[in-house]
């Protein structure tokens, strides 16, 4: 019996992951996206705008419908839903728990973000980049201003 359910739980993972493509028509369609990656996953790769960023501990805070926290975002159970993360480790719990928490709706990415990037959604430049330009641009700046 065991068996069957490790199986029957398979079904339900493999029912929640979507393709990137997938996931890009939703978002574009208006689905509520949310990023569950950390702070220093979105500062190294890069971000899209306008998800949602959701710690994965604060899950049913965040989206329970009886939760005085429920994210503003958030308009009911039957609302779409993409989860992303840097992979499906990340993502996979998060679809989960908003399954069991009554969105039939929610889903996670195959992929996570490099996959989203790859299929086209918009993203921003990782944030590390950003200084290393302007380190160096302040270094051409000061020998510049020397001459």
């Amino acid at each position: 019996m065991s068996i069957e359910t490790t199986v029957q739980d398979s079904v339900q993972e493999d029912t929640q992951l979507i393709t990137a493509d997938a996931a890009a028509k939703l978002i574009e369609e208006g689905a509520l996206l949310i990023d569950v990656r950390s702070e220093g996953g979105r500062a190294s790769t890069g971000a899209v705008p306008g998800a949602v960023v959701v710690n994965r501990e604060h899950v049913e805070e965040d989206f329970s419908p009886e939760s005085a926290h429920r994210l503003a975002q958030v308009s009911g159970t039957d609302q779409k839903i993409v989860v992303f993360c840097g992979s499906v480790n990340g993502s996979r719990p998060v679809a989960q728990r908003l399954k069991v928490l009554g969105y039939a709706n929610a889903v996670h990415v195959d992929g996570g973000f490099p996959a989203l990037r790859d299929a086209g959604v918009p993203t921003t430049p990782p944030v590390e980049a950003v200084p290393a330009v302007d380190t160096a641009q302040a270094s051409t700046g000061s020998g510049a201003s020397g001459r």
